[in-house]
């Protein structure tokens, strides 16, 4: 017996070194493994993930830290919420890393990925062909049915399959695969794709569609947060074929990625049950008040949010005033140097290179007037990140891209201001041996200014609307942190009519201040009258009849 037990322990003692060599080849793989993760990183130590937090209950934005939430990098005040979070914040536990939430618009996330603004995309984002193209995905984090969502009180509200939308006008979001499910719906009047959910129910609730497309949790978060809706789901055979998608959510990550062996192992970890209970507890959390008038709720979104449309509404003042300062004194500059040409003689140097400055001008003065500026901040905000590495805040492209836009219109503008000043004064200020310079600074530019200063108003007022196509590149505008609150609590029409009354206030005020500007300076105590010594004896010469 005694032999036994001693052979068994000798067994076990030779067991011991192999299972050491095993243990430490499976962690030193695991290390190499980890440390493969420092080098698709932007910032060592911090995974950065981004989303729209407007997809309730994958993601959301709130005013507090409640429920879990986390602040959003850029957008201050905002806390992003959801499904997406809560899975975000279990990888990067398990990874050992920051997390940080940045805030994009849908269509921006796929540039913001390979531009290198954000390091994973994690948005309750499907798989598709035309995206697998463009970006790597991990494991599916999620699997979701595809449904209908429709009023209560819809004349398909009770149908019981595809067949029985024969004729009804549906539509589904942009920019996914939802939208080629429409097809299989026989008959079907399909409408043109809208940007987001939030839109989507809006136009549900107010008959202009009948239904649009939406995954389960999706539909279940806006059932839960209006009593108007409901959703169809059908069995199987009656409702959408699926064989050719993939209904299953992932997280996007760059082409050769090593972050997507680690990503999957993390989720490998996190159980089914786990994952459909994240998902109720997101939906519970969507739930709506119920009634309550429309002021009410009016009145609730102010108490609730205040502070985010105070805070955009700020940032579009600021921007616009900044904007429209900067871009006076651009297209000053341009205008005075255009104004130039007569100084220069042809054959001379100086002339050739008056000529290519003058090209480059109007090449600017071109572009910038014959693109929308939406396109010019999606260009330059991604593309400065992407091809020279140059990563530029929301609110420095911002600032960036209003005021060099501001100065191509008003360089045409003060171009004119100092065409229109008469020729009389450029001759009289030469006869009195005034230099170019001196003319420009002292007679031609305050008469041109004064004669223009309508026009910046407007300008500038056009600014103060105009920042909203800043929303694509997640600036926290009025427009940005409307469209955030509209997409949190549905209630889309409320949202947007606070925002309106803001908008209007702001344009108001502004036009009022700058008319009594005008009316300062171009009114007569603006100058003083200076007499001749002569104008006295000419008062007291006798005139004979």
């Amino acid at each position: 017996m005694l032999k036994k037990i001693i052979t068994v322990i000798l067994f076990a003692l030779l067991l011991i070194p192999f299972n050491m060599i095993v243990g430490a080849e499976n962690k030193q793989e695991k290390d190499i493994h980890w440390d493969q993760l420092q080098d698709d990183l932007e910032e060592p130590g911090v995974l950065k993930v981004g989303m729209e937090a407007n997809y309730s209950p994958f993601n959301w934005s709130q005013p507090t830290h409640d429920n879990g939430a986390l602040a959003i990098t850029n957008s201050k005040g905002e806390f992003a919420n959801g499904y997406d979070v809560h899975i975000a914040k279990k990888l990067a536990q398990k990874l050992g890393l920051k997390l940080e939430i940045v805030k994009l618009e849908w269509d921006g996330l796929p540039p913001a990925l390979n531009s290198g603004k954000v390091d994973a995309i994690i948005a309750g984002m499907s798989v598709t062909p035309d995206r697998k193209k463009e970006i790597d995905f991990s494991n599916n984090y999620y699997e979701s049915q595809m449904v209908l969502v429709v009023r209560q009180e819809s004349d398909y509200a009770q149908a019981q399959s595809l067949a029985d939308l024969s004729g009804a006008k549906v539509t589904a979001q942009l920019n996914t695969f939802h939208y080629s499910l429409i097809d299989q719906i026989p008959d079907v009047q399909k409408k043109t794709a809208l940007d987001s959910f939030p839109t989507m129910i809006s136009s549900v609730l107010s008959g202009k569609i009948d239904a649009y497309v939406s995954e389960e949790p999706g539909a279940m978060a806006a059932v839960a947060a209006n009593s108007d809706l409901t959703y169809l789901k059908f069995t199987e055979g009656k409702g959408f074929d699926l064989s050719q998608v993939d209904t299953g959510i992932a997280i996007g990550l760059r082409k050769g990625s090593s972050l997507v062996q680690p990503i999957n192992q993390v989720l490998a970890d996190i159980h089914e049950e786990e994952r459909n209970s994240l998902m109720k507890e997101m939906v519970k959390l969507n739930q709506g008040q119920e009634n309550l008038s429309f002021w009410q709720d009016v009145q609730g979104l102010w108490t609730t949010y205040g502070g985010q449309f105070i805070r955009g509404a700020l940032n579009t003042l600021f921007i616009a005033l900044f904007a429209t300062i900067v871009g006076s004194i651009i297209g000053l500059a341009i205008a005075v140097v255009r104004s130039m040409k007569n100084l220069f003689h042809k054959g001379r140097p100086s002339y050739y290179l008056f000529k290519l400055v003058d090209f480059l001008l109007v090449a600017y003065i071109e572009i910038f007037r014959g693109t929308p500026m939406m396109v010019q901040a999606m260009l330059i905000f991604y593309g400065l990140k992407l091809f020279f590495n140059i990563d530029l805040s929301s609110m420095t492209a911002a600032l960036f891209i209003v005021s060099i836009n501001t100065g191509a219109y008003l360089s045409e503008v003060m171009r004119g201001g100092i065409h229109g000043v008469d020729k009389g004064q450029y001759e009289g200020a030469k006869a009195i041996g005034m230099s170019h310079g001196q003319t420009m600074r002292h007679v031609v530019l305050p008469q041109a200014v004064l004669s223009i200063l309508p026009t910046l108003g407007n300008e500038f007022v056009i600014n103060i609307k105009d920042t909203s196509v800043l929303n694509v590149i997640a600036v926290t505008e009025l427009f940005f942190v409307s469209k955030s609150v509209a997409g949190s609590t549905y209630q889309t029409f409320q949202t947007f009519l606070i925002t309106s009354m803001i908008y209007f206030v702001l344009t108001f005020t502004t036009t009022r201040i700058l008319n009594l500007i005008e009316k300062k300076m171009s009114g007569s105590d603006s100058y003083t009258v200076k007499q001749s010594s002569s104008t006295d004896s000419v008062k007291g010469v006798k005139t004979h009849d």
